[in-house]
């Protein structure tokens, strides 16, 4: 049997062992693009864990340490690859609800309800990925029969590194590429983690891991930032930021305790999922919040801080209130979701949108086509679930449209979907000219049905290019890519490599551009001077039939230096 504090350093020690390896785990993506991909996502979702885990006392429960880990990892959540991940401890959250200990049967079922929830989210599964592994690490562990934790463990790595070893025989881009599943790998480093600790080993070391920019926004959302020169300690009216857990009964409300919160406070920030409502929140009288809370199921990980106390401190410390006001900022700039202020429902507007893009540029078009909020985040920068669930809750329509913009942030958008208190509709956009065409083809006056459809459709007729680099050398259906190489990509398929940029991207215009072709968009990037761009631009034009109507814009996005939208 496994303790509570057993599963608690178990989980960090996956979650330190993933992080120490993660660059290994990048490395073998197939495509050689520069993104922080399924190593960085894995580690980062369930790093998100790590200090509610470190929190609890060594006297909880197998119960308590699962729904800990599960909860946090399911906001934490980035890009599929991490979603997933999430997904598979969410099986032990439910499995080891209410038990002190577990045993290896605990275990299976753990292991079995993960499965279950993963293969539930993907839409249309594929086999020789992180699902097969878990899987077949799963039924072998259901099929043994063994009642010991550590050999029962023991068997789950055993199975899970021969359904990882097969993976290049399931999908035949693996075994051109000559790489194993990084999904599957990643898991398989995770699960190692833990099994040193069932072993009696103690817990991997940490030899650091990039910092998980999706940490709680509550802890920093709506907090006084004291910017005004005039602004006193008196001004301060609801001066006890208060912040806690309720873990909920039968019937409990979060819309209702987030109405009683609003009417007798500000800065409110609740967000709820299967079990738990965090609730954060600026009051002039805590005890009235918590009486109040009570009636909704107990209440754990309360923090309630004196404001004026804080200000008083900070004035006594010598620090001017400009320097104030950049502390916060400094500390708020690590959560994206600390961006965000919760806003209730408007009845009156029926629409609203959210989209996630990157670079200045980019973010000024979709705030031009009406998108209420956009998330910081795409190809290198998987924005979390709590950063995706932030932004919709932010803008006050009773229908949020979400546009991820790219193919790995999807599944991180429909659990946000789960977690919202208004309707939320996830647009597949898959690419950031898909999400603009969709945002053009929106119409005010048709219903949600009619929108979603014809948005989608709309967007499913842009063909998208992409102009890039080779992060490393490696080898692409039977093409040879070199560290540094420049890439093009048409719909995600690699098409062409160059040593020169502008004609790699006036190039794979003049092949996307067909008869029936009538709009041309170049997108330049940060590394892209305008007049390179504008030079890029006219070649274009020229390459293109007559009737073809070519644009630039300035979308300052990295990764890639040119995106060529094709309609």
């Amino acid at each position: 049997m496994i303790s509570g504090k057993i599963l608690r350093d178990a989980i960090i020690s996956g979650a330190n062992n993933i992080n120490n390896q993660r660059s290994r785990v990048d490395e073998l993506n197939v495509f050689p693009v520069p993104d922080g991909d399924t190593g960085t996502n894995m580690g980062m979702t369930i790093g998100a864990a790590v200090p509610e885990l470190q929190a609890l006392g060594d006297d909880c429960t197998v119960g308590e340490a699962a729904k800990t880990a599960a909860s946090a990892m399911l906001r934490g959540a980035r890009g599929n690859s991490g979603v997933i991940t999430s997904l598979l401890f969410r099986g032990f959250s439910k499995a080891l609800e209410g038990k002190k200990e577990a045993g290896a049967e605990d275990l299976v079922c753990a292991l079995e309800k993960g499965v279950q929830a993963a293969y539930k989210a993907v839409m249309k599964p594929t086999e020789g990925t992180i699902l097969t592994v878990a899987r077949i690490a799963s039924e072998e562990a259901r099929a043994s029969g063994i009642a010991d934790v550590n050999d029962l463990w023991e068997l789950v790595l055993n199975a899970g590194q021969r359904a990882l070893d097969d993976t290049p025989n399931l999908l035949p881009v693996l075994k051109k590429a000559g790489v194993v599943d990084a999904g599957g790998q990643g898991i398989l480093i995770i699960f190692e983690g833990m099994g040193q600790v069932f072993r009696g080993e103690g817990i991997v070391p940490s030899a650091g891991q990039p910092q998980n920019k999706a940490k709680l926004s509550t802890e920093n959302a709506g907090r006084g930032v004291f910017t005004d020169d005039l602004m006193k300690v008196e001004d301060i009216k609801n001066g006890y930021c208060t912040q806690f857990l309720i873990h909920k009964e039968d019937g409990a409300s979060a819309a209702k305790m987030r109405a009683f919160a609003e009417s007798n406070g500000d800065s409110v920030v609740c967000i709820e999922d299967d079990d738990v409502i965090n609730l954060h929140v600026h009051t002039a009288d805590p005890g009235k919040i918590l009486s109040e809370a009570i009636k909704y199921g107990y209440l754990t990980n309360f923090k309630i801080e004196n404001m004026h106390e804080q200000f008083l401190a900070r004035q006594k410390q010598g620090k001017s209130l400009e320097k104030q006001a950049e502390a916060e900022k400094q500390r708020s700039s690590d959560s994206i979701a600390s961006e965000f202020i919760y806003a209730a429902v408007d009845p009156s507007r029926d629409y609203g949108f959210v989209a996630v893009a990157a670079g200045e540029g980019l973010k000024a078009v979709f705030a031009d086509l009406a998108v209420d909020a956009v998330v910081s985040g795409g190809q290198t920068m998987n924005p979390a679930t709590e950063d995706i669930l932030a932004a919709v809750q932010s803008v006050p329509a009773k229908t949020v449209f979400v546009l991820p913009n790219n193919k790995n942030i999807i599944m991180a958008a429909e659990q946000a979907e789960k977690l919202a208190d208004r309707q939320v509709v996830v647009l597949p956009t898959r690419t950031i000219p898909m999400g603009i065409t969709a945002m053009l083809n929106f119409d005010p006056t048709a219903s949600v049905e009619a929108n979603t459809i014809n948005m989608m459709k709309a967007a499913d007729n842009v063909s998208t290019g992409l102009i890039t680099y080779a992060a490393r050398d490696s080898e692409y259906d039977g093409r040879r890519i070199r560290k540094g190489e420049i890439m093009s990509l048409e719909n995600g398929k690699i098409v062409a490599t160059s040593n020169d940029l502008t004609k790699a991207a006036y190039r794979l215009a003049r092949s996307m551009c067909k008869k029936d072709s009538s709009f041309v968009t170049v997108i330049s990037g940060c590394d892209v001077s305008d007049e390179d761009a504008e030079r890029t631009t006219e070649m274009i034009k020229a390459k293109c039939p007559s009737h073809v109507e070519v644009s630039h814009i300035r979308g300052g996005q990295p990764v890639y230096y040119y995106m060529i939208s094709v309609e």
